[in-house]
């Protein structure tokens, strides 16, 4: 029998490392702009096509490479930051591996062109699909000019994954953010086919460059934190309590100039803030540590993206305590400002009477007056001692006395509310058409195909119906959701009106969201929606369509928008979607509704027609069965 173990070419093996390390665009940018920092790079442009799937381009003006370097940095565990293994726990660079060159070679055509400083001369290398098709001199500028075309071109499984244009930017402007915050002292820009989305100028403070990133706005909306110790030094901001976010909340944690998540670390940052912000919000923070690189490993993930700490349960107490400071000290608590200055002065009794421009007011008292002499003030009788504290106080009659004729009147009105509102509750329970069925009397009009399938109605809630393997509990509410959902799906209502309002809902995005809303917004407007741009990623919303009317419009924008960056369905279909949902809930039988029988039979033998019984658009559950068996068990 032949063996059959064999090792794996090296273009197959850079393939399987690739689906590790390069996952998208931005993991792209994310190793070649690390790589420039090690370099000593301080400024770097970045420019895209097509969001990053076409070209990505970055641009540095670090130390370079000579024609042997650049050849060997695209072999796979080439670096020229570690010589044995004790020096990954020394480590101050970003890239260390040596996978990521080799990585992005395997799976994209390359071109770079790169000079070392002081060199007279560079080199102008291509590879594609891990094989080098040319080296050869070239007159570039000092640094490195990394240009990868069409990423995945020979992977088709991995290429057809990739999102729309619109989610792969997104991603890269938040790739983009975490790079320019770690590193504010170089500067940075970012283009988009032609269109220059950031030019970040170098030297900025973190506060600065958070600004810049971000919105002016957010300036005054941080609290500085910083502490050190012999384990941790934690520098950074902190949101204010009253600028936490439902969605969208900017949260970085960096390391030693690393981006890093830590889940631990974040929920001693979401403690602090207990008993300060709703429970559904999230503050914003930008927290830095710095350690001693022997007490981290980087190395227990390809994207390093999550970092092991040795004193990590003492790190969350040090933070906790700097965090709850600074809160307390700067945010938490309203202080009372005792400052005097610029307030009118009083001045004390000896200055007064020693003051010959000012002259006290006469006062006169009248030493036989008695509050409770009626003669004082109306010229009447002493009033006798059981009179009321109202009346003798001045109060009038017309609004408290028992004999005002809105007070007379009530019983007879209360007691003619009260017989209509019987009637029409008995009306409802002899079958007449309840009031409240306006929305919803179209489900019933139609008399087609009924099935003579006995009904009753259990706690004005749920339908209860046989069937041939035992009963059928249903929730009305539910199914007559399922039912006007799927009508208006098929198209049987028209489009829905706008409906414009008085006082705009602002709606914040972050500037990747902003990124998608772009996109969004013609779709939107084909909806029914009318927004306009603020600046700084702010949104007003004008008008809405009409079916959505009594829902949070804001939450509404965020979940389309959050739909899209995780690869849902398409907007149009997204967006048409909610608003059937909204529109089926407001018009649905509710529960506590009584139904006549007719009503039952119609909205049981409606659900049974749809496609889909058992739940609800938004997955709730519709019916229990409950089989003959399970009701011979009840009675042993």
């Amino acid at each position: 029998m032949p063996d059959i173990i064999r090792l794996l070419p090296d273009s197959v093996a850079n393939q399987i490392a690739a689906g590790e390390v390069i996952q998208r665009p931005a993991s792209v940018i994310k190793e070649l702009v690390e790589n420039a920092i090690d370099a000593g790079a301080t400024s770097i442009q970045i420019i895209l096509k097509d969001g990053g799937r076409a070209l990505i381009q970055v641009i540095d003006n670090g130390s370079g490479m000579s024609d042997t370097d650049a050849r060997l940095a695209f072999e796979r565990h080439s670096t020229s930051k570690i010589q044995s293994a004790d020096d990954l726990f020394a480590l101050h660079t970003m890239g260390f591996r040596g996978e990521a060159l080799a990585s992005i070679a395997a799976i994209a055509q390359v071109e770079l062109r790169t000079r070392r400083r002081g060199a007279e001369i560079g080199t102008r290398l291509c590879i594609s699909a891990s094989r080098c098709e040319s080296q050869e001199a070239d007159l570039c500028a000092e640094g490195s000019n990394f240009m990868i075309k069409n990423i995945f071109f020979n992977v088709p499984a991995r290429r057809k994954f990739l999102k729309s244009k619109q989610v792969e930017l997104s991603n890269i402007v938040r790739e983009f953010e975490r790079l320019a915050l770690v590193n504010h002292t170089t500067e940075f820009s970012l283009t988009n086919d032609d269109n220059v989305m950031y030019k970040l100028m170098p030297g900025d403070s973190l506060k600065k460059r958070i600004a810049a990133l971000f919105s002016r706005s957010i300036d005054q909306q941080l609290i500085t934190i910083e502490t050190s110790t012999s384990i941790v030094t934690i520098s950074g901001f902190v949101g204010r309590p009253e600028n936490a976010r439902r969605r969208g909340a900017l949260q970085f944690f960096f390391v030693n100039g690393r981006h890093m998540k830590h889940p631990y670390f974040h929920k001693a940052i979401i403690n602090c803030y207990d008993q300060l912000i709703p429970a559904d919000s999230q503050p914003n923070y930008f927290v830095n540590f710095s350690v001693e690189p022997s007490t981290i490993d980087i190395n227990i993930h390809p994207t390093k993206n999550e970092i092991k700490f040795e004193n990590e349960q003492a790190i969350w107490q040090i933070l906790f305590a700097a965090v709850k400071e600074a809160l307390g000290k700067f945010s938490a608590v309203p202080s009372i400002d005792f400052d005097t200055d610029g307030m009118f002065q009083i001045d004390d009794a000896d200055a007064l009477s020693n003051h010959t421009g000012n002259v006290p007011p006469p006062i006169d008292i009248n030493p036989d007056f008695n509050p409770f002499n009626n003669d004082n003030h109306t010229g009447g009788t002493q009033q006798p001692r059981n009179t009321s504290r109202q009346e003798s106080a001045g109060y009038t009659k017309s609004r408290f006395s028992a004999d005002d004729t809105s007070l007379q009147n009530w019983d007879e009105l209360y007691s003619s509310f009260e017989s209509k509102r019987n009637d029409a509750a008995q009306q409802t329970i002899e079958g007449s058409p309840l009031p409240t069925e306006t929305i919803t009397s179209s489900l019933f009009n139609d008399e087609a195909d009924k099935p003579a399938m006995p009904c009753f109605q259990f706690a004005d809630k749920y339908i209860v119906t046989p069937h041939q393997l035992g009963l059928l509990v249903i929730d009305q509410h539910r199914a007559h959701i399922r039912i006007l959902f799927d009508r208006l799906m098929s198209g049987q209502t028209g489009n829905s009106e706008s409906q414009r309002v008085l006082f705009p809902d602002i709606v914040e995005l972050t500037p990747a969201q902003t990124v998608i809303f772009n996109e969004l917004q013609p779709q939107l407007e084909e909806c029914g929606f009318d927004v306009s741009f603020l600046g700084s990623g702010s949104w007003t919303v004008n008008s809405f369509p009409a079916a959505l009317k009594g829902m949070n419009i804001k939450e509404f924008i965020h979940s389309v928008v959050d739909s899209v960056e995780t690869g849902g369905k398409d907007v149009g279909t997204r967006i048409r979607e909610i608003i059937c949902l909204s529109s089926a809930r407001a018009a649905a039988v509710s529960s506590g509704q009584r139904l006549s029988q007719t009503e039952m039979t119609d909205i049981t033998s409606k659900l049974f027609s749809c496609a889909e019984q058992r739940y609800t658009p938004d997955g709730k559950t519709i019916i229990h069965s409950i089989s003959k068996d399970d009701l011979a068990k009840l009675f042993g």
